[in-house]
């Protein structure tokens, strides 16, 4: 397998959405000056080469994200920095690795939330498997309106999702981990190399380094933090028994430190 992480948009907020820690209160963008902690928020995607197919995990934010997310007041509070150099969306980061989404395979989505499954109506092709937890594309199928919370409802309506339940293997070397408590069926993923050992990525299971721990910390957005708190503990008692890097969905500091296409890659 070859892994390649692209970056799908870098949004900023304010970081108690993700970590309450320090008695800070959220904020839109219009008070972002205001003595608060605002802080970079990237999202990505992880495709990957295997032998029997191309794989990618999320789709990051939508191009259109001002307008799709205006009717839930999230442009406000998460809004998305405009690319200056490189890739920024998910399409332009598949084209320079000369892909387009008629070429994955399997599309698994860790959640159906506004920056991760934002693109997944670019996957609406004969070729594409689209995957998502069962318990997930339930809660999520309940939902009537716009929107509700993070979940929009128009970046998965009318798709063929395919259920899967618990942790399950998608593909020899790929698992997904059944890891709610963010939403009804977070998922992790898991993957198995020959040369760079075992990795997981958490998406929303855990957002930030700070999160883990050793002391996990929850956050503003969390379905039921008692789920959440487990989850961690599940995936720190994978971490451990694999030797596995961890990869987390939301940190910027960790992201410094991650191969990123097109100039590195997993293998």
């Amino acid at each position: 397998m070859k892994v390649h992480v692209l970056s799908t948009g870098v949004m900023e907020t304010d970081l108690t959405w993700l970590l309450l820690k320090g008695g800070r209160t959220i904020r839109d963008r219009h008070h972002k000056n205001d003595p608060v902690v605002w802080g970079e928020c990237p999202t990505h995607a992880v495709l990957i080469e295997h032998p029997e197919g191309r794989v990618l995990w999320d789709t990051g934010v939508p191009r259109d994200w001002e307008q799709r997310w205006a009717p839930t007041g999230f442009h406000d509070f998460f809004p998305v920095q405009e690319p200056i150099d490189g890739p920024g969306y998910l399409d332009s980061s598949l084209a320079q690795l000369e892909l387009t989404p008629d070429d994955i395979d399997i599309l698994v989505l860790s959640h159906l939330h506004f920056d991760h499954a934002a693109n997944a109506k670019m996957f609406t092709n004969p070729k594409t498997r689209i995957i998502a937890n069962s318990n997930e594309i339930a809660g999520a199928r309940a939902i009537s309106g716009y929107s509700k919370g993070a979940h929009i409802v128009s970046d998965y309506d009318g798709l063929d999702l395919e259920a899967v339940s618990g942790d399950a293997e998608i593909l020899p070397g790929i698992s997904v981990i059944e890891t709610p408590g963010h939403t009804w069926g977070t998922m992790s993923l898991m993957l198995d190399l020959e040369n760079d050992g075992t990795k997981i990525f958490t998406s929303d299971a855990v957002y930030l380094a700070d999160s883990w721990g050793p002391t996990p910390t929850g956050a503003a957005i969390v379905w039921d933090n008692l789920a959440w708190l487990e989850s961690v503990e599940k995936l720190r008692g994978i971490a451990d028994r694999t030797g596995a890097e961890v990869i987390f969905g939301h940190d910027a500091e960790q992201a410094k430190t991650v191969r990123f296409a097109p100039d590195g890659y997993y293998s």
